[in-house]
């Protein structure tokens, strides 16, 4: 917990990526291998954490997309604080998003599963039955649309 804020905390602090004013922790990490477009259930997975707010404009931002079939599991931790989205083992290498963490977890702590990975975490969109991932590409540009319309909302008070 930082500043009162519960994060979706994986292990120790290493292989993680991060732009976030809060960074997590992230579990030990090897060479990734190169980004997917899916993950089939069980293979390794990395996961982009992004306060709510955020995170839930995104999701409905993907959701609206025309492609539709980017969009990939969703976590949110217990007090609904931050979401994590679950993207193709490797992003963490080369994630760049501000206000955002990427943690590379190359199959050593998290792996798409059927029930929620984190303690006191569970699924807004669950794993579907091919499990894919969240496009890293598609997830950077929902991102960048939900800061722009949340900074545009805020301005508007």
């Amino acid at each position: 917990m930082r500043g009162g804020v519960p994060l979706l905390h994986l292990g120790t602090e290493t292989g993680s990526r991060t732009t976030a004013a809060h960074p997590m922790a992230a579990p030990p990490a090897a060479p990734a291998p190169a980004p997917a477009s899916a993950a089939p259930a069980g293979e390794p997975c990395d996961l982009v954490t992004v306060p709510a707010r955020q995170g839930l404009e995104a999701v409905d931002i993907l959701r609206r997309g025309a492609d539709q079939e980017a969009m990939g599991p969703v976590l949110h931790d217990g007090a609904c604080d931050t979401l994590g989205f679950l993207v193709p083992p490797g992003t963490a290498d080369a994630w760049d998003v501000p206000g955002s963490a990427c943690t590379r977890t190359n199959g050593r702590g998290l792996r798409i599963p059927a029930e929620p990975p984190v303690s006191g975490s569970g699924w807004l969109l669950p794993p579907a039955a091919d499990a894919p991932v969240t496009d890293p590409a598609v997830l950077r540009e929902a991102l960048g649309q939900a800061a722009r319309l949340i900074e545009a909302a805020d301005n508007c008070q």
